[in-house]
Order: structure tokens, then sequence, then C-alpha cells
């Protein structure tokens, strides 16, 4: 008998059905976690055409793999970690700063309906100001570790908790906390002029 987390999965019929060949069960799951896995890779690369292939890629490993897949974790939490093994993987194959667009992430922020709605306000300074935070928030993940990134991803952007975290990377919660920490404080350091 297998053994199943205390808290029921919410896809478990969705899976069960996938493991059994209903491609369409696959497709439900595809479409509820395709927002969530995006903002995830994106925010790890900060390209969207990296991150449409990376989805791509991240759901075919998932599809395939899915038979093994023994309900140990929820299913959320299995492909979070696929997702997170995968990115990372590519970029270290990649190498950190190749192909990097500031343009690219300040456009997709500047589309971004909440982000319209706050700086809607016919004040440009505000807007400078916003532009600019943006961009040097940006550009310190980027000097953050690919580990400290992930952490700060997963629990600052993606709203994780830090037992999912250590789940998805496979480490402690206090390996999580301490990353969390120490990634904080950079970009605290990298933003200071900000804080004033």
């Amino acid at each position: 008998m297998s053994e199943r987390p205390l808290n029921p999965d919410p896809d478990q019929e969705f899976v069960e059905r996938s493991q059994n060949g209903d491609t369409r069960a696959f497709d439900e799951l595809v479409r509820k976690y395709t927002p969530k896995l995006y903002g995830l890779v994106y925010n790890m690369t900060s390209n969207r055409e990296d991150t449409a292939d990376l989805l791509q890629d991240i759901f075919a490993k998932a599809y395939r793999s899915l038979k093994r897949f023994q309900g140990k974790s929820t299913f959320y939490t299995w492909i979070y970690s696929i997702s997170v093994n995968m990115t990372l993987n590519f970029l270290k194959k990649r190498g950190r700063y190749t192909k990097l667009s500031l343009d690219d992430v300040d456009n997709g922020i500047q589309n971004d309906p909440d982000f319209i709605k706050l700086t809607s306000g016919g004040n440009p300074l505000k807007d400078v100001n916003i532009h600019e935070l943006q961009k040097r928030l940006n550009e310190a993940m980027m000097k953050l570790s690919e580990d400290h990134r992930t952490v700060v991803t997963l629990y600052d952007i993606q709203g994780l908790q830090h037992a999912d975290i250590s789940k998805i990377l496979g480490v402690s919660e206090g390996t999580v906390r301490s990353r969390l920490f120490y990634a904080h404080r950079q970009l605290q350091n990298y933003l200071e002029e900000f804080r004033k």
C-alpha cells in the first residue's frame, strides 16, 4: 500500500484518470497549473520564450512520468519539483546571464492589469520610481545565486509555504529559511536606496 499525504490531494481524481489514459484529465491539470508554473519559471528565467519552451518540456515530462507518480506528495508539489529542477538545469546549461532581457521583464510588468491600475494615477514621478524599482528588483534577483533566487521566487512570488518549498527542493525547512534570510538580506542591500 502506498503512503498517502495526510491532506488529500485535490487533484487526485484528475491524476488517476490521467494515469488511466484520459488525456482530457491531464489537460485540466495543465490548465490549472499553467499560470502558476508560468510565473515560477518566468521569475527564474526572466525570458518569455525560454519560459514557454520550458513549460512545454515540463508538462511533457510530467505526462511521461505520471504512471510512476505514487501520490506520496500532492500533484502540486510533484509538478513544482519537476518545474524547479528543469528550470535550474536549463539555467545551468544556458549560463545565468545570457539572454537576460530586462526590457522583456519590464514590458511584461507594464502590461499587467494590477500594475496598470496601480500606476494609472497620472503621477509621472511615481511612474518613473515604480519603473526604476521594478528594473532594480529584476537586476537584484538576477544577482542572487540560482538556489537563493529559487526560494525567493517560490516563497515571495508564488506564495508557497516553507514545508512545500522544502519538499520541492529536497532540502530541510531550515535550509529554506536560511536561504530566504540570506536572499532577503542581499535584496535589501541591492535595493538600499529605495528603502529611504
